[in-house]
């Protein structure tokens, strides 16, 4: 196993080189001059929209649904563990350019958003399908639909193999047996010299059971779920980290400092300033993007199901995932783990957020990791659903909607959770930074081609809307 964990890092470096780096920054860049900063510009009007939900839209969900279906696929442990390792990994700069990235990364999800809704299909039953692999096809042309099934190919892997299912479901197992059997000392079996409890087990099968439930009821029952359990999550969440920075106030500045300097590898080693800058660049996009997604076509999927006519309102409202995920919550996670220092404690992974709530409250070590645990058990049970979602549909296209294939994926989908504890962690997160690397590729290349199409759809939309000719909705009568 080690080995092969070797060679999957050896892949990773290379997927997650410079050349990829630079087509993810690029690309949001890109679109950020294009559209003239419009994810600033409009950001209060997207955050309206995003509780707004348009009124005669043809679709299969609200936009409101719709957001919070790719909110739940996006908002997981990334937003907790990703955080974790990518400072560990990257040093605390990898923070830095996590947020960074994210800024340019609105306008990118804007971008897929938009072209998710113009380029879908909608059948006689009011079926959604869209997302890159379509937008791909029809907006770049059939010679380029191998390229679109590329994109469904990953799409598809990473969701079963990858972060939808294995490291999520990692993340709730490795939180509850931590709080629960910090010891390890309640073994229910081994495999080689490793040992799982009974905790991990029940865990395992917790989850997979109330899944199963979840995502045997197709997209509208997601959605469902999504909308209640999304808003709820992510405003406690963000409560209490912001409770952790108020008592640990005084920490602050020195944890800015150090955010920034690590960042342009201030405090390396004499030499070695721009390649500790290099890691924590790639670690922070990396976790940036494996966190909100910006780049990697997954949330235009869901975004393709919203009941909109109007491709730039749905593109305005899915650019408050990246907004909401990054910016807010994972930007809350990164500074509670500088402010009490656990991210230079010799701790890895979930443990070291664990430890930065336990630290960071007032009350007792246990309280603290109870409610680090809870938040990342419907975290990372949300993005399980969503990605189903998205697996799904990236199926769907793959197989010329084979209902058979689906159900089959269906069932694999919800054994790959049961199995997903009882795997390693650097090996689960290794495998899903490389299908994210080499989904994220084929959407981006159709990004760049088709910006020009971005541009004129929102320059219409913004034309009709100050002329009259629209009604988003807050006008005056």
């Amino acid at each position: 196993m080690e080995r092969f964990t070797n060679i999957l890092v050896s892949i990773d470096d290379v997927v997650w080189g410079v050349p990829l780096i630079i087509l993810i920054m690029g690309t949001g860049i890109l679109l950020t001059v294009r559209l003239g900063v419009l994810q600033f510009r409009h950001l209060p009007k997207a955050l309206k929209y995003m509780v707004h939900n348009e009124e005669g839209g043809k679709g299969e969900v609200t936009s409101f649904g719709a957001l919070c279906t790719a909110m739940a696929a996006t908002v997981g442990t990334g937003n907790i563990v990703g955080v974790a390792t990518a400072i560990i990994a990257g040093g605390p700069g990898a923070l830095f350019w996590m947020i960074l990235a994210a800024c340019f990364g609105m306008a990118t999800k804007y971008s897929e958003g938009l072209l998710a809704v113009k380029y879908r299909t909608l059948d006689d039953n009011g079926h959604a399908l869209g997302g890159p692999f379509y937008y791909i096809e029809k907006g770049m042309g059939s010679r380029w639909k191998w390229l679109a099934k590329t994109f469904a190919f990953f799409g598809t892997a990473a969701g079963l193999l990858g972060i939808g299912t294995i490291t999520q479901v990692n993340g709730i197992a490795s939180a509850t047996n931590t709080f629960f059997d910090p010891e390890n000392t309640k073994i229910a079996f081994s495999i080689g010299d490793m040992e799982y409890s009974w905790v991990t087990v029940i865990t395992a099968v917790v989850v997979t059971v109330l899944a199963a439930l979840v995502i045997i009821g197709g997209i509208k029952r997601i959605a469902k779920v999504a909308t209640v359990i999304v808003p709820f999550m992510i405003i406690a969440y963000v409560a209490v980290c912001v409770s952790i920075l108020v008592l640990n106030v005084k920490e602050i500045p020195e944890a800015l400092e150090t955010v920034f300097a690590s960042a342009f590898g201030a405090r390396a080693a004499a030499g070695g300033a721009l390649g500790a800058m290099m890691i924590a660049m790639q670690k922070g996009i990396a976790r940036g993007i494996f966190s909100n997604e910006a780049g990697l076509g997954s949330a235009p999927i869901a975004a393709a199901a919203a009941k909109t006519n109007e491709p730039v309102r749905q593109g305005l409202v899915s650019m408050t995932g990246t907004f909401l995920d990054t910016i807010v919550v994972c930007a809350m996670t990164g500074m509670t783990i500088m402010v009490t220092g656990s991210w230079d404690k010799g701790l890895e992974g979930v443990d070291v957020t664990i430890n930065a709530f336990q630290t960071g409250l007032p009350w007792s070590s246990s309280t603290g990791a109870f409610i680090l645990m809870m938040s990342l058990a419907f975290f990372a049970f949300t993005t399980i659903l969503g990605w189903d979602y998205y697996s799904e549909r990236c199926l769907e296209y793959l197989t010329g909607k084979n209902l058979r294939a689906l159900s089959v994926f269906r069932w694999l989908y919800i054994l790959a959770v049961l199995i997903g504890p009882f795997l390693t962690l650097s090996f689960v997160w290794t495998f899903a930074d490389i299908f994210n690397g080499l989904m994220a590729i084929p959407n981006l290349i159709a990004l760049v081609v088709l910006n020009g199409v971005v541009v004129a759809e929102s320059r219409s939309y913004f034309k009709r809307l100050n002329t009259g000719q629209l009604d988003d909705g807050f006008r005056k009568k």
